[in-house]
């Protein structure tokens, strides 16, 4: 069974920076890779807050989202990597935020390092309906 298989890349997002697609949408899916807190025209980070850089990593998921033909409200699952888990909480909030109703599924984990020292990274899987 052959699936079809298609990348998707929007410029109202941070462009991928190494060889990975911003998304591939593949069995009625979107699978977007992980997220910083970047602004897409400036290519730098929006701030040194943990809840700026939140709210920027949604704002770049959301465009994908949207360029492929989905939205936060499809998403069924997401991974959030905390450079710092005492975080968590300022994240949480700005995350609940985008999800205010049924909340797709979630893992949180505090790792070393992120690319160009993130405080916050959120990759995610969404319906494409």
């Amino acid at each position: 069974m052959s699936l079809n298989r298609e990348t998707v890349s929007t410029e109202q997002a941070p462009k991928a920076i190494g060889p990975y697609s911003q998304a591939v949408k593949a069995g009625g899916f979107v699978f977007i890779s992980g997220q910083l807190g970047f602004d897409p025209s400036t290519g730098a980070f929006v701030s040194s807050s943990v809840s700026e850089q939140t709210r920027q990593v949604l704002e770049n998921l959301s465009a994908i989202l949207q360029a492929s033909g989905s939205s936060l409200r499809d998403v069924v699952s997401c991974t959030v990597y905390l450079k710092d888990m005492n975080d968590f909480a300022s994240m949480n909030e700005v995350y609940a935020s985008f999800f205010q109703e049924n909340p797709p599924s979630r893992a949180a984990v505090e790792v070393s390092r992120l690319p160009k020292d993130g405080l916050v990274e959120i990759s995610c899987i969404a319906l494409v309906p």
